[in-house]
């Protein structure tokens, strides 16, 4: 009886070990599929299951106004031009200001923010982030930056009933297409990541109208990213 016992305890075991070991692998075997298609976060896919609203119309990058990819970049993620999935100067501050006792920025990059919307959940977690900086090293290497930055785009929860992707959200706060989005618009819709419920680019606060001000200037110093997203798409075909 011991004996059969010690037998099933095994098969549990390897069984759960095999199962731990393919959801671990499954992401990095999607992420070459995801150089195409319509990929969706694991939020949408919650509300789905849930029987919550869920409204996305994708847009490729090349029809979302310019302003809005720039602005994202320049608010979110400034030296995504040039970091390979992870930002460690901004890790480091965030490392350092958690140390002082200061609410720490997030120093996430807009890769580490996809690997964790496409693939993992929400919230503070040591096991999350372990598992999101790989994640984040391997989509960078993988897909190229406009795609990346495309994925992001289309799957940020962007309105406080179930509206993910620019497109979406910029109908529910403004009446009109992220096709045609102007750049004080696109910054309104910047400035409420990542939280569109407590935010709104609908009616926004003084203070979310005061950062969007901010993003506006940081985007129209900032240089341009068509370059480095070209460079990119040559490098990630070569993988």
């Amino acid at each position: 009886m011991a004996q059969q016992s010690r037998s099933v305890a095994v098969r549990v075991f390897r069984t759960v070990l095999a199962v731990t070991l393919v959801l671990l692998l499954l992401p990095y075997l999607l992420v070459p599929l995801y150089r195409v298609g319509h990929p969706v976060s694991t939020l949408m896919l919650g509300r789905w299951f849930t029987g919550q609203n869920v409204t996305r119309e994708w847009l490729d990058f090349a029809e979302i106004a310019p302003a809005l990819p720039l602005t994202t970049v320049v608010a979110e993620d400034a030296k995504f031009c040039r970091h390979r999935g992870i930002d460690w100067d901004a890790l480091q501050e965030a490392i350092d200001d958690l140390q002082d006792g200061e609410a720490g920025r997030g120093g996430s990059t807009i890769t580490q923010q996809v690997a964790k919307n496409l693939f993992l959940w929400s919230g503070r977690s040591f096991v999350r982030k372990t598992l999101e900086f790989p994640l984040a090293l391997w989509i960078d290497l993988v897909l190229p930056k406009e795609r990346v930055l495309e994925i992001y785009l289309n799957i940020a929860e962007w309105g406080p009933e179930g509206q993910f992707g620019a497109d979406a959200g910029a109908q529910y706060a403004f009446g009109r297409s992220a096709r045609t989005l102007t750049p004080q618009q696109a910054a309104l819709m910047v400035a409420i990541l990542p939280n569109p419920v407590t935010r709104s680019a609908r009616k926004p606060t003084s203070g979310v109208r005061n950062l969007a001000a901010r993003y506006v200037a940081r985007a129209r110093n900032a240089p341009d990213i068509t370059p480095c997203l070209w460079q990119s798409a040559g490098r990630a075909g070569k993988v």
